[in-house]
């Protein structure tokens, strides 16, 4: 956040001073570049591709849960209290597991997180030296980009240099490119994670997968298995 108001701030002393005049600013929308690149579909198709596998390893795995936890309750008043707490543990190391890697998978910085970032670089590092030449050819002293955080509540079509850049990529048209919706372009369709047996701790900009209730196997008497945490 501050660094984003050092740019206002910047951007207000550069085009309200003095050399205003003397100065070229423009705008690309990134987004809108990035949806045009096949490579980045490819990349978002192998993301998705990688996220179903990780959730069906992951579902196989809650099923594995379910079924020793319906097992227990099923068994529960034929089994002697050692028998008893060996099971309940076997069921709480289970759900452990489990959790432990959901968030290796989905978790902030899991393995979706970073095969996002491994994937899309490349397809971003094209675009920004692109931005760099057209803002080196127009002799541009400052590009915004309209789809990052910057609120541009009015953009004047003159200063608008997008297709310039797809011009630089070899993706412009023959008739003038007209921006998408925001957002469209550089989401990844995040796997749904089943209710089921595991909270986790996500990040949804990574990709993470939502967090479930946990269920607990009934306490037999005069056991208490050990706690867990939520």
């Amino acid at each position: 956040m501050k660094k984003l108001h050092s740019l206002l701030l910047g951007a207000l002393l550069l085009l309200t001073g003095p050399a205003a005049l003397a100065q070229k600013f423009g705008y690309v929308d990134s987004e809108f570049v990035m949806g045009k690149m096949p490579a980045f579909a490819q990349a978002q198709q192998e993301l998705n591709t990688l996220s179903g596998t990780w959730q069906k390893e992951i579902e196989s795995q809650k099923k594995d849960l379910d079924k020793l936890y319906r097992n227990y309750q099923a068994e529960e008043v034929l089994l002697t209290e050692p028998m008893k707490k060996k099971r309940q543990d076997e069921i709480l190391k289970k759900e452990q597991d489990v959790k432990a890697y959901q968030n290796k998978i989905f978790g902030y910085e899991g393995q979706l997180f970073k095969k996002r970032q491994e994937l899309t670089k490349p397809v971003q590092d094209q675009v920004f030296e692109a931005i760099e030449k057209v803002a080196k050819k127009k002799q541009l002293a400052i590009v915004f980009d309209k789809a990052g955080d910057l609120t541009m509540l009015y953009t004047n079509p003159t200063h608008d240099y997008t297709e310039f850049v797809l011009e630089e990529l070899g993706l412009a048209s023959e008739d003038r490119n007209q921006p998408g919706q925001k957002g469209a372009a550089r989401t990844v369709t995040t796997p749904k994670t089943p209710t089921g047996d595991t909270d986790t701790d996500t990040d949804t900009d990574a990709g993470a997968a939502p967090a479930s209730k946990t269920r607990q196997p009934a306490k037999p008497t005069n056991t208490r298995p050990a706690s867990r945490k939520n």
